[in-house]
């Protein structure tokens, strides 16, 4: 890092990231030590005879993808790659996101779903060329821990189409690599990195455990550090300590199925396993807006509606959704078919906040199923240099002071290729109270993000009348003594590519959309409007549009504004 990039940092951050830097510094020199020759050995040893269950998958299957496969076409991670009829695993890739998800092979559902001897074959031909090429070198993308634990997870669940009609010998190499590779995982899994990555890799242990002939010690063994990560990453309300709605749809597919392997192998799973899911399912539908899609928020990009609905069906609750998620740091705002979510806590631990947002105080608003308010989100398979523009404040429904992020994020290459960019020098402190009356749901929070840098707090309330046909904000400026000379605020309102602008008979904005109600804004400061990029659209971005409240925080500290519902006339059917 460069005095300049430090200078940008408080001290307390700049300690932090240098912390952090050193720690992964001496995490990787441990790691190589561990598949240096003098520790490899370890990871040798008994063959285990058979796999005793497959666990089951509930990601999405397509066998289209298996045919693309077959030709040598491998659409991974958003993008192609095509091999020229050589095998994927000795290709020169520069995409970190493709070569993870090829060596992850959880594209082996794919050739299960297509359910042919040729894609059985294929896959088999595939495992094996994987084993040749790195089996015998623990090194490289390859044997990322994180990625080595979803290897496992996908080899244990489609070895039925792995292993069916294999020769002897490959069906021993096979299970042979398994437990290298497990043994492997068992001994840096503690050295891992925090966050999802290795709460994934005590997932992938205790299926080991369960799916392959082991001593009643091991299983134990698994379970225990699976219960320790589970209670020390799901928090109390059911969220991930990351804050990333995305995390808990990616932990509850590997989770359910870890919980029924458990019970057809007539094993009890750990009380920390049942209550995580059962915390989970509901955090999960609290981020779900009315058409589906999970809410924007630390690091959640493209929903795919049909994984969140294959998850949901194991919610046995199918209740409403929580309304007030306060160790996750949200809140949720629903009545007459309007939803509103809002992000009102503090970032997450510096150590995980590599894909959280500067977003605090941002919402999103959807009424029955077209989203309106939206934060810009991020390209789920995009370029990884565009993904700051999707986690600054600015692409998000919030204020934001001086065209600054109420955070902050590393931008040195030589720390995001140590340690990605973590989100620092965010608000320390953040204040929400629920406000709900018998005729409508509130709550107001404060954040200081801004504090330490300009000297002005910035507190946003929201009311959702009993109707859902209203929603009324205020958002407040509160200066530290005298306001500040640089106190130029915008607050911004991203609309959803799908919505459009027009003005009315008043000269109000009126937000609209196919087959929807439409929502008219009035503000105590006029509005403007300005482009924007919806970064997490299905295809890839999509230009749209935001209303921007431009004001001096020193002579308009408070602004009221409304967004009302005028519901959309359905006209009489023709006889």
């Amino acid at each position: 890092m460069t005095r300049s990039e430090n200078l940008l940092l408080a001290d307390g951050d700049t300690r932090r990231l240098w912390a952090l830097i050193a720690r992964e510094y001496w995490r990787r020199a441990r790691r190589g030590l561990r598949t240096g020759p003098l520790y490899r050995w370890r990871y040798g040893g008994r063959t285990p005879e058979r796999v005793l269950i497959a666990p089951p998958d509930l990601r999405l299957a397509d066998p289209q993808i298996a045919v693309e496969i077959y030709h040598g076409r491998f659409p991974l991670s958003g993008h192609l790659v095509e091999t020229g009829g050589g095998s994927p695993f000795v290709l020169e890739v520069g995409d970190r996101g493709w070569l993870k998800s090829l060596h992850g092979f959880r594209w082996l559902r794919h050739m299960r779903a297509a359910g042919t001897e040729l894609a059985t074959a294929n896959a088999r031909a595939l495992v094996a060329d994987w084993i040749e090429a790195h089996g015998n070198r623990i090194s490289g993308p390859a044997w990322d821990p994180a990625t080595t634990a979803k290897r496992i997870i996908a080899w244990l669940q489609h070895s039925p189409v792995v292993l069916q009609g294999a020769e002897l010998a490959f069906y021993r190499a096979f299970l042979r690599s398994l437990a290298t590779q497990i043994r492997y995982l068992r001994s840096v899994a503690r050295q891992m990195p925090d966050g999802e990555g290795q709460l994934r890799a005590r997932v992938a242990l205790a299926y080991a455990a369960l799916a392959l002939p082991a001593a009643p010690s091991v299983l134990r063994g698994a379970s225990r550090h699976l219960a320790a990560e589970l209670d020390r990453q799901i928090l109390p309300d059911g969220g991930h300590v990351s804050r990333n709605p995305m995390a808990l749809l990616e932990l509850l597919a590997d989770l359910l199925p870890l919980r029924q392997t458990y019970t057809n192998q007539a094993e009890t799973p750990p009380e920390a396993l049942i209550g995580a899911v059962e915390r989970m399912l509901p955090a999960l539908r609290f981020f779900r807006h009315g058409d589906g899609s999970l809410a924007h928020f630390n690091g959640m990009g493209v929903t795919i509606h049909e994984r969140v609905a294959a998850i949901l069906r194991h919610d046995d609750t199918a209740g409403a959704p929580l309304l007030h998620a306060p160790h996750s740091g949200y809140e949720r705002l629903a009545l007459g078919g309007t939803t509103v979510i809002a992000d009102t806590g503090a970032p997450p631990p510096v150590e995980i906040a590599d894909a959280a947002h500067a977003g605090c105080l941002s919402f999103e608003l959807s009424s029955g199923r077209q989203q309106f308010i939206v934060n810009a989100g991020v390209d789920s398979f995009g370029a990884e240099e565009v993904r700051p523009l999707g986690r600054a404040t600015a692409a998000h429904s919030t204020a934001c002071l001086d065209d600054t992020s109420s955070a902050r994020f590393s931008h040195s290459q030589r720390i995001s290729g140590v340690i990605g960019a973590p989100l620092v020098d965010g608000p320390r402190t953040v204040r929400c109270d629920r406000l709900d009356q018998p005729g409508s749901q509130a709550f107001v929070a404060a954040h200081d993000g801004y504090l330490q840098r300009f000297g002005l707090g910035h507190e946003r309330g929201l009311t959702l009348s009993a109707d859902g046909d209203l929603l009324s904000g205020v958002d407040r400026f509160i200066a530290r003594g005298a306001f500040p000379e640089r106190d130029q605020v915008a607050i911004r309102f991203h609309l959803h590519p799908d919505v459009e602008l027009f003005r009315d008979n008043k000269g109000r904005l009126v937000l609209a959309a196919p087959q929807a109600d439409r929502w008219v804004l009035s503000s105590s400061v006029g509005p403007r409007v300005e482009e924007s990029i919806f970064f997490a659209g299905l295809g890839g971005p999509r230009r749209s549009r935001q209303i921007v409240l431009a004001l001096n925080a020193s002579e308009v500290p408070e602004v009221r504004w409304q967004l009302q519902r005028r519901r959309r006339e359905i006209e009489p059917a023709r006889g």
